[in-house]
């Protein structure tokens, strides 16, 4: 119990500056919680995620207004010591997590296109749809300012377009449900460093064809991801301010300066359609 408390005060002490006040201001620059939530707190086991549950307790103790949360973990097939291992990071962390099952691993193994796009598909369907079962209408993931830097460039270089990851969604398939991302403006870098104080190990994607990539010493190799990742490193030696840069970027669109764009009504918009006015 009192390494739990250690750890809750840290997050308002020794991190207050790099995680608190970043977790926030994102929730007040965004608009993602409101009084008379209930949340369901999608834990997959990792390092973003158990952060996240304990910056969501710590809202609740000491916010301004009432909301309820749900801490919610999908087995989608973990193998035995992998479910052994959240189990044991949720009671240092003193997250209450409700377990369910799935066989989405069993699914999408042996699918060799894009199975990490399947299963994050399929697990967010689960995710939500428990989450209505309880009764939430909001669900929590644990993505970080990192993972937006990333996903901008990966729009750029591998999807030919210009995108970011939101900081909060409606569901189209689960009506009156949103999709919120309180850690929006915390950096990866910070959560590591959170860890590395208490020395706590966290579960990493423990699906099967990551374990057997791994295995065979394929996995950085194969991961868009991880090569955007390493491209922001070396960006960084050049320009440190190079991922506040790029998120400001899709802050400060100029649809006069942009060839063509999707509209709210998903109808697309070519600047031929407005250059004659201009004349």
């Amino acid at each position: 119990m009192d390494n739990i408390k250690a750890i809750e005060r840290s997050i308002i002490t020794n991190f207050r500056k790099p995680l608190w006040r970043r977790f926030i201001k994102g929730i007040q620059d965004y608009e993602l919680i409101e009084p008379g939530d209930k949340i369901a707190v999608c834990i997959s086991g990792g390092k973003d995620s158990m952060l996240l549950a304990k910056l969501l307790q710590e809202l609740q103790r000491h916010g301004k207004f009432h909301f309820d949360l749900e801490f919610i973990c999908m087995d989608p097939g973990y193998n035995p010591a992998n479910r052994k291992l959240i189990e044991e990071n949720a009671e240092k962390l003193g997250i209450p997590i409700q377990f369910y099952e799935s066989d989405i691993f069993n699914v999408v193994h042996g699918i060799e296109k894009n199975p990490c796009y399947l299963c994050a598909r399929m697990r967010r369907g689960f995710l939500y749809n428990r989450a209505q079962e309880l009764g939430c209408n909001k669900i929590a993931l644990g993505h970080h300012f990192s993972d937006v830097i990333e996903t901008i460039l990966m729009g750029m270089m591998y999807g030919a377009q210009v995108q970011t990851m939101m900081p909060k969604l409606h569901s189209k398939n689960f009506k009156g449900m949103e999709l919120i991302r309180p850690m929006y403006l915390i950096h990866e870098e910070d959560i590591i460093a959170w860890a590395e104080k208490f020395n706590l190990k966290f579960l990493q994607c423990a699906c099967r064809f990551t374990e057997e990539s791994e295995a065979r010493g394929e996995i950085e190799h194969t991961s868009k991801r991880a090569e955007t990742k390493n491209l922001i490193k070396e960006l960084r030696k050049i320009n440190p301010k190079v991922e506040q840069n790029i998120f400001k970027s899709v802050e400060n669109v100029n649809l006069k300066t942009i060839i063509a764009y999707t509209d709210w009504d998903e109808s697309k918009k070519s600047f031929l359609d407005f250059y004659k006015e201009q004349d």
